[in-house]
């Protein structure tokens, strides 16, 4: 499995990849995790790529393409969607979506991210909500997982975002049942729709 996750400096692109990666491995998988920033701390293009996968993976700079991505923002989407595989899983921030260019082809999910985290008070954590919405539609970690290695990756300076982190990603599970019956990464349902 490989994931794009797309977004702008401060909306938590990076942390998200860590995560996932780190929930992979707890679950005993092989993975490689790299990060693509611009020197802006806010703002800035911001992508981070996860392969997952059974076995050893032989670390490459760049990955050429992948088979599925998060959008979280719309700005410097060409960056990404160009190296998008054709029939590619696009889980995108439900604001952003409209203006994503290229979305033919591809497999299109529709996340109120950002609303169901305002909802939540905590309206920085959309990319965990997001994180907890690909964990269930594709089943490649468990959300328990994800929360774990969220704890394990927040530093003590920012402790006080731990509860509204695990709240956003089983959050973003749970809105499943809302979007449809998840896909694996070859297309076919993991179950049916509920």
């Amino acid at each position: 499995m490989e994931l794009f996750i797309s977004g702008i400096g401060g909306q938590g692109v990076q942390l998200a990849g860590k995560v996932l990666a780190l929930a992979a491995v707890a679950e005993g998988r092989h993975v490689m995790l790299s990060g693509d920033y611009g020197g802006h701390m806010r703002g800035g293009s911001s992508v981070g790529t996860v392969v997952v996968g059974p076995g050893p993976l032989r670390a490459l700079p760049v990955l050429p393409s992948a088979g599925s991505a998060i959008a979280m923002h719309n700005q410097y989407w060409e960056n990404v969607g160009g190296r998008l595989r054709p029939g590619s899983l696009i889980l995108a921030e439900a604001s952003i979506a409209p203006a994503l260019p290229g979305m033919e082809g591809h497999r299109l999910v529709q996340v109120p991210a950002t609303a169901i985290a305002t909802e939540m008070g905590a309206r920085m954590a959309a990319g965990m909500v997001l994180l907890g919405a690909y964990a269930a539609m594709t089943g490649i970690v468990a959300v328990d997982s994800l929360v774990a290695a969220m704890k394990e990756q927040i530093p003590v300076y920012r402790r006080q975002h731990i509860e509204a982190n695990e709240r956003a990603i089983r959050a973003g599970a749970d809105a499943l049942p809302a979007l449809g019956a998840p896909f694996d990464l070859d297309g076919a349902p993991l179950r049916e729709a509920v």
